[in-house]
């Protein structure tokens, strides 16, 4: 039976299957060699508790991801939100730093998970884009081309994060960030008219 993600008992576990798992982490351990059962052990629930909240060990890591990914979010976008082309650099600016950061924890082991937990990011990315461009639009355009903008944008932002994030001595982050701050002006351009 689906458990429902607004009640206070359900938030309370997840947080601390969470939890359990970033200790297991800091204890040095790969992510691939972390067990549903180590999580669970920890967070003393058993297997099926875990199982209730997550359809496996990938759905939970892709949420995982996406949590810590939202906390950063907020902390420097308060409320999520997008007002200007200063809070759009610091998206950026975000997404960047969280990609160099996120691979500095990443062992040989782990790179298998790499693509999850950049498509949970890019998920989380077009998300607030999303939302953003479709409270701003000022454009007489449809709601597909602003998904469509959402959609080329996020992945503008966070591939060229990716690409920047696997040789960064080649650029700074700065210089990079003002780059595809250009790029991505000129992108939402059709729909901020």
């Amino acid at each position: 039976m689906p458990v429902n993600p607004d009640d206070p008992r359900v938030k309370r576990t997840r947080q601390l299957l969470m939890q359990s798992f970033m200790e297991l982490l800091e204890q040095k351990k790969n992510i691939y060699s972390i067990s549903v059962q180590d999580i669970a052990t920890r967070a003393t629930v058993n297997r099926a508790t875990f199982y209730a909240h997550f359809e496996d060990k990938f759905a939970f890591l892709e949420c995982w991801m996406r949590e810590k990914f939202q906390t950063i979010l907020k902390k420097r976008l308060p409320d999520l939100s997008i007002s200007d082309m200063g809070s759009l650099r610091t998206l950026i600016q975000t997404v960047f730093d969280f990609l160099v950061r996120f691979r500095q924890y990443l062992n040989p082991g782990d790179r298998q998970f790499e693509p999850l937990f950049e498509i949970a990011m890019q998920k989380e990315l077009y998300q607030l884009l999303l939302k953003w461009l479709r409270e701003e639009s000022n454009a007489p355009v449809s709601q597909e081309m602003v998904e469509a903008t959402a959609l080329v944008v996020s992945w503008g932002i966070f591939g060229s994060a990716v690409q920047w994030s696997r040789s960064p001595q080649n650029r700074t982050v700065e210089a990079m960030v003002e780059d595809v701050l250009k790029v991505v002006a000129a992108g939402l351009a059709p729909v901020m008219i």
